[in-house]
């Protein structure tokens, strides 16, 4: 066994489609040939004065890792192809056990039992023959199982906390953090300086965009610019600029400050409207 053995054995597992025929001992006789090439290696950094820097004691430390590699791509390969051959023998197909080392044959048969046990089970589901098929006996099909409860027997009143991310949203609407929300305040009439218009978009969700004086949004400000667009592509909650959340789902038409507009439309997310 040598370097020119494994890369011979590699470049030939790589060119058929099936197992090439190994010696049984191959993994063994590898192992054997590391070794040895470690024991030179010792042998070497102790008569060297700077087993470091050696050229021999590298060269040999090359070698010893070329070695596994190459070996540890033939078996990776190697396994590939052995699952699918032992899953075609479960099946009943032609089964050709020839060139497997020892250590593949004892997988090999092992594979095969466990495909052919695990396909006999799934059959007997099928046919309604594994009665204890859910072995403590809930069956998720039937309406008067009882749900999966990590809280049973607890009677204490339910955390009424926001689902994550509500903070937010309670602190835009005038709520706080402890997840009780007070109703929105009443729309007052255009022109006070201190309502939303509220855009409606043809699916029916709606976005809110702050007004000036006039009722129209202020684009004066680089920072408070704002761009109407489509959205296109389901994004989520996204916090502008403006310090407003933005629910975004797909065909929502809303007005963005151009700062958040401008990312989403780079990246297709949304299509700037006129």
């Amino acid at each position: 066994m040598n370097l020119d053995d494994l890369r011979a054995a590699q470049t030939q597992e790589r060119a058929t489609d099936g197992l090439q025929d190994l010696q049984e001992s191959f993994y063994a006789d590898v192992a054997a040939f590391i070794e040895s090439l470690k024991d030179r290696r010792d042998d070497a950094a102790a008569a060297a004065t700077d087993p470091f820097g050696d050229p021999e004691v590298q060269e040999l430390t090359d070698k010893i890792e070329t070695a596994e590699q190459v070996t540890e791509a033939i078996y990776e390969r190697r396994m590939g192809k052995l699952v699918k051959q032992a899953s075609l023998a479960a099946a009943g197909m032609p089964d050709d056990q020839g060139g497997l080392t020892a250590e593949e044959r004892d997988l090999y048969g092992d594979l095969v039992a466990r495909i052919e046990d695990n396909k006999a089970h799934v059959l007997d589901v099928i046919a309604g023959d594994a009665a204890s098929a859910r072995p403590d006996g809930d069956d998720p099909a039937d309406p008067g199982s009882p749900a999966p409860d990590s809280d049973a027997g607890d009677t204490s009143p339910r955390d009424a906390s926001p689902p994550a991310g509500g903070s937010s949203v309670a602190a835009a609407m005038g709520g706080d953090d402890g997840g009780t929300l007070d109703p929105p305040p009443a729309p007052e009439p255009p022109g006070d300086g201190g309502a939303d218009r509220v855009d409606t978009t043809t699916d029916g969700g709606v976005q809110s965009e702050p007004a000036d004086d006039a009722g129209v949004p202020d684009s004066g400000d680089a920072a408070t610019a704002r761009v109407r667009v489509r959205v296109t592509d389901t994004v989520g909650e996204i916090l502008g600029v403006d310090e407003r959340p933005y629910d975004l789902e797909a065909g929502d038409v809303v007005t963005l400050p151009e700062a958040n507009a401008d990312p989403l439309i780079e990246k297709d997310a949304a299509e700037k409207l006129d």
